[in-house]
């Protein structure tokens, strides 16, 4: 007899009774984060080495998840199979690290293999398992409980609800050792470099900026022909105006060009310091380029001079610079 094909309706039922289940272990589990939770992050807080984090099938997928975020929040950790763990790679664990062992049932035979050794080593171990009395368990230095009532599989087989609590279980821990380590998000693009984080937060503006030769750069008594000509050479749309003692006193754009020429004043024969910009916005090469494209954004601008301490202008950034690094 052929079974009657799911309908869009079936669909969207199981998808809806699948979440539901996980919510339900989920939030059962927020009774769970007690001093066995606690106990859990000083260990790991104050372990001199790194956090180990182990676990075999999915339960070991996981784990993967949960090292890689421990890693990238400021709690220095990486997955160890156990598998291979008991071919050799247990050398990449030390008695300063602290361990993870992930099983579901307590009883994974791969990951009880490890157990003896760990413990003649002296090292740590947490365990997150679901049953409390299963080997894992017991030998652990604390425990903490991911049981569930039920997979949200209805075969009660596939790992659905226990690996949502144990991901759960480890944003938990990770997310409790940042505040304690008071980790920022300066910190966290450090370890982030290559992505829009990092380049948003490391990235300044002496990294991007144009300097030396590249700087356009006039006195007050240059006439506008001249300073037209360095403009055009350089294609910034601007150049610098700077008195005797190289600070800066101005700039002069295309903007300030076509003022000029609406208020009739003689393009042949002024001079920069009639028609320039004074006391222009300007930047510190110490500054996060994403600051300076917030106040091109704020000002309507397109380019910013940039000075040292002294006003002594050193640079120029264009907006075209800052989103072209990928500053956004």
């Amino acid at each position: 007899m052929t079974e009657k094909p799911f309908t869009s309706q079936d669909f969207i039922a199981s998808g809806q009774r699948t979440v539901a289940i996980e919510q339900d272990a989920v939030r059962a589990l927020r009774a769970r984060i007690d001093t066995h939770f606690a106990r859990a992050c000083e260990l790991i807080l104050n372990c001199s080495g790194r956090t180990i984090v182990t676990g075999m099938g999915k339960s070991g997928h996981i784990g993967k998840k949960i090292a890689a975020t421990l890693a990238s929040t400021g709690t220095p950790a990486f997955f160890v199979h156990p598998g291979e763990a008991s071919h050799g790679d247990l050398g990449m664990i030390t008695k300063n690290d602290v361990v993870i062992a992930i099983s579901n049932s307590g009883s994974s035979a791969e990951v009880v293999t490890l157990l003896p050794l760990l413990k003649r080593m002296g090292i740590p171990l947490i365990s997150m398992a679901g049953n409390a009395s299963s080997p894992l368990a017991q030998v652990a230095d604390v425990h903490l409980d991911i049981s569930i009532e039920c997979e949200a599989c209805p075969l009660d087989l596939a790992p659905t609800s226990s690996t949502t609590v144990t991901l759960v279980m480890g944003d938990a821990l990770a997310v409790a050792l940042l505040e304690a380590r008071g980790f920022t998000a300066k910190d966290f693009a450090f370890s982030h470099p290559g992505g829009a984080l990092g380049r948003k937060l490391l990235l300044k503006v002496e990294n991007i900026m144009h300097a030396g030769v590249d700087l356009p750069r006039v006195t007050e008594e240059t006439p506008i022909s001249q300073a037209l000509v360095v403009m055009t050479e350089k294609g910034f749309g601007m150049t610098t105006v700077v008195n005797a003692e190289d600070q800066l006193i101005g700039v002069f754009t295309d903007g300030d060009l076509r003022r000029s020429v609406d208020q009739g004043v003689n393009i042949g024969n002024a001079l920069i310091g009639e028609v320039m910009t004074r006391n222009p916005k300007t930047v510190n090469q110490s500054m996060l380029a994403a600051e300076a494209l917030g106040l091109m954004e704020d000002k309507k601008i397109t380019a910013l001079v940039v000075e040292d301490n002294q006003h002594h202008p050193v640079g120029v950034v264009h907006m075209h610079d800052i989103l072209r690094a990928g500053v956004i």
